[in-house]
């Protein structure tokens, strides 16, 4: 791993899982907000990302 400008795939997942994990909890407290809909949309994004970087 180094400073080339590649961005590694895994770096999304690990992301998207995060913010995965953010929405949920955030959900839990205080229902569906405005944030919550932002970090799934997020959540939504980084898969995409992934996916993208992976099989095309």
């Amino acid at each position: 791993m180094g400073i080339d400008g590649v961005i590694e795939p895994i770096y999304f997942l690990i992301t998207s899982i995060g913010f995965a994990l953010l929405s949920f909890i955030n959900y839990k407290k205080s229902g569906k907000t405005l944030e919550t809909i932002y970090l799934s949309i997020l959540t939504i994004f980084f898969i995409v990302c992934f996916i993208i970087l992976n099989f095309y």
